[in-house]
C-alpha cells in the first residue's frame, strides 16, 4: 500500500526532527523542511514542554494512553525519569525490528510485527509493545526469510547504522540485546526531562 509521506514531513517540519530519524530517506524536500524547521516564533515553557512530549510520541508512534503509562512506569523505575521513560519506548518489539534494519520505518515494524512475522527466544510475538529485555533474541520467522517484501525491506533499510546495545546477525536476520538502551546511544535531539515536568504538575 503506498505511504502519502506529505503529513509526515510536514509534522516533522513542526517537530523540528529529522524524517531520517523515522527512517525516511533525506531528499531536498526534507531537507528544505529541515532548515525551514528552526524559523519558529518563540515559544512559552508549556508549549516546549508539550512540543517535546509530541515529538518523543510521534518519533516513537504511541498514543497519549499508553504514552502516559510508560511515563508512570518510568517514574517508579530506578534513575532518571527521562531517560527511563526512553528506555521503556526502546525495549518495544516494533522499535527492535525497525533498530535491526527489518523495516523502513516503526510504523512499518508494527505492521509486520502485528502480522506476526517475528519471535522473541523463538516463540511468535504479534504485540507491538512487547517489550524486550537483555539477554532476548529478536528473529524473524523461518516463513518470512522466504518473502520478498523483507528482500526489499533489506536493499532500504539493510544499512541503517544498529546501536551498540544490540547484537545484530544480518544473515541470521535477528538480534540479541546485549545491554539496556543508554541515553547516549539515541540517534535524534530531545528534552526528555521537559516530558517529565509537563506530566509532573
Amino acid at each position: 500500500m503506498a505511504v502519502n509521506r506529505d503529513p509526515i514531513l510536514k509534522k516533522c517540519r513542526s517537530l523540528d526532527i529529522s524524517p531520517m530519524v523515522l527512517g525516511y530517506s533525506e531528499n531536498k524536500k526534507s531537507m528544505r523542511f529541515q532548515k525551514d524547521g528552526n524559523r519558529r516564533k518563540k515559544v512559552s515553557e508549556y508549549g516546549q514542554q508539550l512540543k517535546e512530549k509530541q515529538k518523543l510520541k510521534f518519533v516513537y508512534g504511541v498514543l497519549e494512553k499508553q504514552f502516559y503509562h510508560y511515563y508512570e512506569l518510568a517514574t517508579k523505575e530506578e534513575g532518571i525519569a527521562g531517560e527511563n521513560l526512553i528506555r521503556i519506548l526502546e525495549s518495544r518489539l516494533d522499535n527492535i525490528v525497525f533498530r535491526m534494519g527489518l523495516a523502513t520505518t516503526r510504523r512499518e515494524a508494527r505492521q509486520l510485527v502485528t502480522h506476526g512475522h517475528f519471535c522473541v527466544n523463538g516463540k511468535r510475538v504479534d504485540i507491538p509493545s512487547y517489550r524486550v529485555k537483555v539477554g532476548d533474541v529478536v528473529s524473524l520467522r523461518e516463513k518470512s526469510k522466504k518473502s520478498k517484501k523483507f528482500e526489499q525491506i533489506a536493499e532500504v533499510a539493510g544499512g541503517r547504522l544498529t546501536p551498540a546495545w544490540l547484537d545484530v546477525d544480518k544473515e541470521k536476520q535477528s538480534a540479541k540485546v546485549t545491554r539496556n538502551f543508554a541515553r547516549e546511544d539515541l540517534d535524534f535531539e530531545i528534552a526528555e526531562h521537559l516530558i517529565i515536568e509537563l506530566y509532573s504538575k
